[in-house]
């Protein structure tokens, strides 16, 4: 029902109240029928879910028939020691999924909002969540609209819809029924939930509730669209079908050969056991876990809250970032930059006490319905602006109010487009009026000039619109001042001062921001609800270059992905052109960030690759998000696309140590087989060289410093596999290397006794794999021009893993790893051998890096 086209009668009948409001009984009877006026939610993630979760990938299962077989076969200590693996590696998934899915029901807070209802004929303040279609609620400034509602009363009430339509202005509301069909910015006598009341007060009939407030259908919207894997979830879970399709073969394969050779089933089922535990890089889950994790901790300190672990690394392959204006690219705060006065422009910053200019103020302070103070402000921003820049020449609203005090008031409409209030002062009363200056010059006959008042002569009245222009081409909010000695409340006849323009200005932060994203090859998109005068303004502003659509336009086009990469604003839109705007960016294969903090944009934010809510924002644009500015500041998703970019490289960094370590281990087992030695590395040991010796190193990997020149290059495409060609090459020769020469060693050492030549084996894996984590730290760059000690968390790694394996080979535990005591010249040996994984690698970087040249 369009309630807007009723009478304040019509709209009382349809919904069967009064002005005295509802009885309690009835309240609790249309409760019972309608629900709490709460938006409905999703059906909660169980914590059980969320552990079974951690287990949904082919490699944890083969790992799992690991655990069976190895139990099966009567390995224990195998088994006991894979399961540890298992253990930690869904512990740590489970924790931090539990924190992102519980994180959010800390932030909500519309039940807990109060309602000022008259029920009964009496007021009272009630839980918002308990009213009801038909309750009579009172709307102050300053308050929360707690749902949609018909108004019936109106004393310059002022809402800000900005969270709902997108519109920075408040809008002033009217009583009267309105005629014809109107979108919800143009419904002046209704309010909405989740709006803010800024200035005046007013009566309201609830017309709807929870879901079926204008906010609940947005909410509903949202959550019947789908969100996609990330592009680094995509490529791990191909990675790990094909390296558990491989291992499987290649295990089937190695078995069938042991079983042909007359060994045992269970023989043959350890060694397959031994072989799937080579070739699966068990701690890669984990450590990307904990990569990732790492990584939303030092978000927090750039303000910055992760709600999706994989949102980390989405934000450092992001292509366009779709910016609400008002609140992040803008400080949502109405400031005065230009003052007419005098028939000259002059700058906020350089206004001084003149006679003129300082009436032209006072009456911009008189002339107000809000309050502003050194701890807060409160009211309509425009008017809190006015009192901002009367302050800066020492004119303050308490001892103004005091010494021209109000007797009436001639409140502003949207038809009148002015306001007016009668002050009394010395005896005599006063007339101070502001609104647009096209109107208050049709009310003007005079004008002060360098204190004089003079006859308003059309070339003045020309030069005052010729100004009104200026300001309006600069996207600045104009408002004329005027003012008479007043013997009744008859508005003609008034004096003209002056004009005042003001916008809501762009954080400082942001052109550089934007500078940095330039060069990142980042694009970056304004879209808002302003006019497009105003949004062209502040992007020229901030240095947003390119086309400019409204809303109007994108009605009027079919297609938006054939001209999406050349518009770079988007200026009065709606809920449904957000959604069309990052369909269209991501079918040209970008990966989208949107930024907003409206109820209006939680749908294109669950939409977007990466969905970055503002704190101030709305719960439901929270919820749809996949993380949080914390200080609502357009210049934190950059520090924090930075912080993305590092982890992902940090990520490729012990992916490529990790499947090349592995690689070097099938290769040694397998090769040995076909050779006709025996196994070089036990189980044990092979589970003790990816649980501890790999673990570490990969880990510290993890928090390797940030790259200077991290933003000088251009986002990774989605397209671009994390198993390159180049990548590949690395990998395989590094395996091929550590295969070589460990077999080697091993043969030789053969001669004097299995117990020592294994150990030699097992000590050769762990030193070629320290010196490979060495040069992994850069894909590209030598060790030699990076510091090798800027990771001091890697270099106790590496000596801890060395610690560790001593620890096997000197100890009891020597019994338990099959291990013997190593002679000094056998560690030179060692040490000597697996260093040339180092050498071979920065010669293939280097020669790369020359290609590249």
């Amino acid at each position: 029902m369009r309630y807007y086209n009723l009478s304040e009668k019509e709209v009382f009948s349809a919904l069967s109240t009064s002005p005295n409001g509802l009885s309690e009984s009835e309240a609790k009877k249309r409760l019972e029928k309608y629900g709490l006026n709460e938006l409905k939610e999703k059906k909660k993630t169980s914590a059980f879910s969320i552990f079974l979760r951690q287990f949904n990938s082919f490699i944890v299962l083969i790992l799992v028939a690991a655990v069976i077989l190895s139990i099966l076969v009567n390995e224990y200590i195998d088994a006991i020691v894979i399961a540890i693996v298992l253990a930690l590696n869904s512990t740590l998934g489970f924790v931090q999924e539990y924190k992102a899915e519980r994180s959010m029901e800390a932030l909500k807070k519309f039940i807990s909002l109060k309602a000022k209802v008259i029920r009964n004929s009496k007021e009272s303040i009630i839980p918002a969540s308990e009213l009801v279609p038909g309750d009579l609620v009172i709307l102050e400034e300053g308050s929360k609209t707690p749902a949609d509602a018909r108004i019936t009363e109106a004393y310059s009430l002022s809402i800000n819809e900005s969270t709902l339509t997108g519109e920075s202005t408040p809008v002033k509301k009217v009583h009267d029924a309105l005629k014809g069909n109107f979108q919800i910015a143009d419904q002046k006598n209704m309010v909405f939930s989740g709006t803010t009341v800024t200035s005046g007060i007013g009566k309201a009939i609830i017309t709807s509730t929870g879901s079926n407030t204008e906010i609940g259908k947005i909410a509903s919207l949202m959550q019947e669209t789908e969100k996609e894997p990330t592009p680094l979830q995509k490529q791990l879970s191909v990675l790990s079908k094909h390296l558990s399709i491989i291992t499987v073969l290649v295990c089937i394969f190695a078995f069938t050969v042991i079983l042909l050779k007359g060994s045992s089933i269970a023989d043959s089922l350890i060694f397959g056991v031994a072989l799937a535990v080579a070739a699966i890089p068990e701690g890669l889950p984990a450590i990307v876990t904990i990569g990732l994790a790492l990584g939303t901790q030092r978000m927090i300190k750039h303000n910055v809250l992760i709600r999706k672990l994989s949102s980390v690394e989405t934000l450092g392959s992001t292509t366009a970032i779709c910016a609400d204006k008002t609140g992040t690219l803008t400080l949502n705060k109405m400031t005065v930059t230009s003052i007419y006065a005098n028939s000259k422009v002059t700058s906020s910053e350089k206004i001084t006490n003149d006679s003129n200019i300082n009436l032209l103020l006072k009456i911009g302070v008189l002339c107000n319905n809000a309050t502003l103070s050194k701890k807060s402000s409160l009211g309509d921003p425009t008017e809190i602006a006015l009192l901002a820049i009367a302050g800066k020449i020492g004119l303050r609203k308490e001892p103004l109010s005091k010494s021209y005090k109000r007797i009436h008031e001639i409140p502003f409409s949207s038809e009148r487009k002015m306001m007016s209030t009668i002050n009394s002062f010395n005896g005599k009363s006063f007339m101070f009026t502001k609104g647009a200056p096209d109107t208050i010059l049709k009310y003007c006959t005079k004008i002060c000039i360098n204190n004089k008042v003079l006859p308003l002569t059309k070339e003045l009245k020309n030069n005052i619109l010729k100004a009104n222009e200026e300001f309006a081409n600069q996207a600045l909010r104009v408002l004329g001042f005027a003012y008479k000695e007043a013997k009744d409340y008859n508005e003609k006849g008034l004096v003209f001062v002056g004009l005042q323009g003001m916008i809501d200005p762009p954080r400082k932060e942001v052109k550089k921001s934007i500078e940095q994203c330039k060069k990142a090859g980042i694009k970056v998109i304004m879209i808002t609800g302003d006019h497009k005068l105003t949004a062209e303004a502040i992007a020229s502003e901030i240095g947003i270059n390119g086309m400019t659509m409204t809303g109007e336009d994108l009605d009027k086009t079919k297609d938006l992905s054939k001209i999406v990469e050349q518009v770079s604003i988007y200026a009065r839109v709606n809920p449904l052109h957000k959604l069309r705007i990052v369909d269209a960016l991501k079918k040209k294969g970008h990966v989208v960030a949107m930024t907003g903090d409206g109820v209006n944009d939680a749908p294109a934010l669950k939409r977007s690759d990466i969905g970055i809510a503002v704190n101030s924002g709305t719960d439901v644009s929270k919820e749809a998000s996949d993380m949080i500015l914390l200080d609502n500041n357009f210049s934190s998703i950059v520090n924090a696309i930075k912080e993305g970019r590092a982890i992902y490289n940090n990520i490729i960094k012990f992916i490529l140590y990790l499947l090349s370590s592995n690689i070097g281990e099938v290769l040694i087992i397998f090769t040995a087989v076909l050779i006709g030695l025996p196994l070089p590395l036990i189980a044990l040991q092979i589970l003790w060289i990816n649980l501890v010796t790999d673990g570490l190193p990969a880990l510290a990997l993890s928090i390797d410093p940030m790259e200077k020149n991290i933003m000088d290059k251009k986002p990774r495409s989605k397209k671009d596999s994390i198993l390159s060609k180049y990548r590949i090459l690395l990998m395989a020769t590094i395996g091929i290397i550590m295969a070589a020469g460990t077999l080697l060693l091993f043969k030789k050492s053969l001669a004097n006794s299995y117990a020592y030549a294994t150990t030699i084996a097992f000590t050769s894996v762990v030193f070629y794999e320290m010196f490979n984590v060495l040069s992994f730290k850069s894909e590209t760059s030598s060790v030699i021009n990076k510091s090798i000690f800027n990771n001091k968390y890697l270099i106790l790694a590496i000596l801890s893993s060395i610690a560790l394996q001593l620890l096997v080979i000197y100890t009891p535990l020597s019994s338990i790893f099959e291990t013997s005591k190593l002679p000094l010249n056998s560690w030179l040996i060692i040490i000597a051998m697996s260093s040339s994984s180092l050498i071979v690698l920065e010669t293939i970087k280097r020669i790369f890096s020359k290609s590249k040249c």
